[in-house]
């Protein structure tokens, strides 16, 4: 199904989907004139901000409120100075200054001197490129930064972007063991390798944009155009980047455009003295649940603001992409909180923000066409139809929507429900579940899932275990049990993923603990905000063996493209054992076989499992190997020949093959 109205389900709400639709197409022809391409019609950043052309400087920013405007800085003494005050331009809300190019330098920093009626105050432009914090003052000011980086590997090579997307989401601040705040270049030079050696093609980068609190993880922007200085230099992050694809990796952003900081001097709201400069005024502006400001997507400036934010970094730095934050926060006037989505009528009542909507469905179009090979993931728990659907068939364009439904189902089974009642139906359904025109990246945990007041999906099971239960050879119920299903969760999410998978970093090794950024109610302590990344490595711990079985289960299933590239991606899933009693489940996708033993005691010899016919079997890899912390019941290397025989149910001879099923174990093998 290509069109969302080829669901027959859909076809009582036809005049709402073509609507949106058309609006998407009127408001594109509105804001181009159709005289020229959304590409090169989101360009505000070329425009806006202060730009060096030859022999001057120019500055310019939108501020419909102002009265007057300044730029204040090194250059100036920090005081309102004539030499560098601004000037509308006749007929616009725009201010302008042309300054000589001796007047300002590399290094100088700056701010906004801005004057209202019945007000004043500091802002950071809305286009600076580089905002930095001063160590003792711990105010931010813009910064006059040029670019001198030199790119090597600008261009992915085409195989890279063939490939199932394996995500490895990560935070530069947290990617270090020290408990310090890490810099692009100790990713860059420490973490890109472990990424590339974990299998893993692509990587989602976290809290890149500029925020002010360290604490909020990033999403809570107050400098779109900046990359944060907490981490390092702009030529630094274009050096990751850089680093990435010449190791054959995508990156992609976290890209919020779902809300913005409420910080006034440091951010953009009250940017001109109204609060509806960017953001909707009244209540509308205000995110109840996030204390921040909500962009009014109708506005024409916004879009140009955001649109051109898009653009900016695909081709700035070299990003592959996006993950959208927020997007249900986005579509919804109530932002999603408490809603269940129960029912198509939710997504057709009013509910929703049709600017929203269009707004993403310009930017997808945008991105593509910036960058045809661009990824762009929807962060979207509504279930909305069309989220993840083509343009061209009433979508909104999103290449991948995130399964957020996953984790929450895995962390239900690991602390709500007995091993003995884990349903295999409802694992290879909530596994499977997709609308059919989308793809979604599937996975197990997150950075949600551990972040305060939580645990990773290991340290849930293992519990305080984990402190002194972690040697090698050592075993224990809470740990043997825990390092069994931690494997074979993922194993199942990968296999049966809906088009990609993500995984956090350090997660793949069950990580312990928490994430905890430095803020005043821990004393500002960055022992929650790092990656022990020394756990993995140690050969004495299970950590190891956790992180070995996670590299080769991401290399031998998908690392390579040679089996869930192509054809064997496409496969659907197709389920040949699914007994309750048992707790196995086993189905085939492409040329692999996949089978689960969920049961937490019972072991099965000569277990019958129905296969496609005219098929050998060879086993390829399975959960209970020693390397990866297993006891070593499954003989390696087998080949499995299959034998005929009768089906009742179906009344006719099938192929079946045999299997030593252990408890907690799941079994790869590969169509010979």
């Amino acid at each position: 199904m290509k069109h969302l109205l080829d669901d027959p389900y859909l076809k009582p709400f036809e005049a709402a989907i073509r609507g949106r639709a058309a609006n998407a197409e009127r408001r594109m022809r509105e804001l181009t004139g159709e005289r020229t391409s959304l590409v090169d019609w989101a360009n505000a950043h070329n425009y806006f901000g202060l730009h060096r052309l030859p022999r001057k400087w120019v500055f310019r920013e939108w501020a419909p409120n102002a009265t007057s405007v300044w730029l204040v800085g090194d250059f100036s003494g920090w005081k309102t100075d004539e030499a560098f005050e601004l000037f509308r331009i006749p007929g616009t809300d725009v201010w302008e200054r042309v300054i000589p190019a001796g007047k300002i330098h590399v290094g100088d920093k700056y701010h906004l001197e801005m004057r209202w009626n019945g007000g004043r105050g500091e802002r950071i432009p809305a286009f600076a490129r580089y905002v930095t914090q001063d160590p003792d003052t711990k105010l931010f000011s813009a910064e006059v930064y040029e670019s001198k980086y030199k790119w090597k590997n600008k261009a992915l090579p085409a195989s890279a972007h063939g490939a199932t997307p394996l995500i490895y989401e990560a935070h530069v601040g947290m990617a270090t063991e020290e408990a310090k705040v890490g810099s692009y270049a100790e990713f860059r030079d420490n973490v890109l390798p472990r990424i590339r050696k974990a299998g893993y093609n692509t990587i989602q980068l976290m809290a890149v944009m500029e925020h002010p609190y360290y604490g909020s993880f990033g999403y809570h922007v107050s400098s779109f155009f900046a990359a944060s200085s907490r981490f390092g230099t702009p030529d630094e992050l274009k050096s990751l980047v850089d680093a990435a694809h010449g190791m054959g990796i995508r990156v992609v952003m976290d890209l919020v455009h779902s809300h913005a900081v409420a910080n006034e001097r440091d951010g953009l709201s009250l940017f001109d003295g109204t609060e509806y400069q960017y953001f909707h005024s009244g209540r509308k502006g205000w995110h109840p649940a996030w204390g921040s400001r909500c962009f009014d997507y109708s506005k024409t400036q916004v879009l140009h603001f955001l649109l051109s934010n898009c653009k900016f970094w695909l081709e700035e730095y070299g990003f592959d992409g996006y993950r959208f934050d927020g997007v249900t926060s986005m579509l919804f006037w109530d932002h999603g909180l408490g809603s269940a989505f129960t029912s198509y009528g939710m997504y057709f009542n009013g509910s929703m923000d049709d600017d929203a909507w269009v707004y993403l469905n310009l930017a997808n179009r945008l991105i593509h066409a910036v960058n045809p090979r661009a990824l762009t993931i929807a962060e979207d728990v509504s279930g909305m139809p069309g989220v993840a659907a083509p343009i061209k068939g009433c979508g909104i364009g999103f290449d991948y929507r995130l399964a957020m439904g996953e984790p929450d189902f895995w962390f239900r089974l690991a602390e709500r429900t007995r091993d003995d009642d884990w349903p295999m139906g409802g694992i290879f359904w909530e596994l499977t579940n997709k609308r059919e025109e989308e793809k979604v990246v599937s996975y197990v945990e997150s950075h949600d899932q551990a972040l305060v007041g939580g645990k990773t999906f290991f340290f849930t099971m293992a519990d305080a275990a984990i402190y002194d239960g972690m040697g090698k050879g050592q075993h224990g119920l809470e740990i043997d049990r825990a390092v069994a299903l931690h494997k074979m969760a993922r194993l199942a999410t990968l296999s049966l993923n809906g088009g990609a998978y993500l995984n956090f970093m350090g997660n793949e090794f069950g990580h312990p603990e928490w994430i905890d950024f430095p803020r005043e109610e821990n004393g500002w302590s960055c022992a929650h905000a790092r990656r022990q990344w020394s756990l993995r490595d140690d050969p004495s711990l299970r950590f190891r063996e956790l992180g070995d079985f996670d590299e080769t289960m991401v290399r031998m299933l998908a690392g390579s493209g040679a089996l869930f590239g192509g054809r064997a991606m496409k496969a659907i899933p197709a389920k040949v054992v699914c007994n309750e009693s048992d707790k196995v489940l086993a189905f085939v996708r492409g040329n692999l076989l996949f089978v689960f033993n969920f049961h937490p005691t019972s072991s099965y010899t000569d277990y019958g499992v129905v296969v496609p016919p005219a098929s050998d079997w060879r086993h390829l890899f399975d959960t209970d190997e020693p390397r990866f912390g297993g006891q070593g019941r499954i003989q390696p290397g087998v080949t499995y020949a299959p034998m005929l025989v009768p089906d009742e149910k179906r009344r006719e001879l099938v192929q079946q093959i045999l299997l030593y099923l252990p408890a907690r174990t799941a079994i790869v093998l590969k169509r010979v």
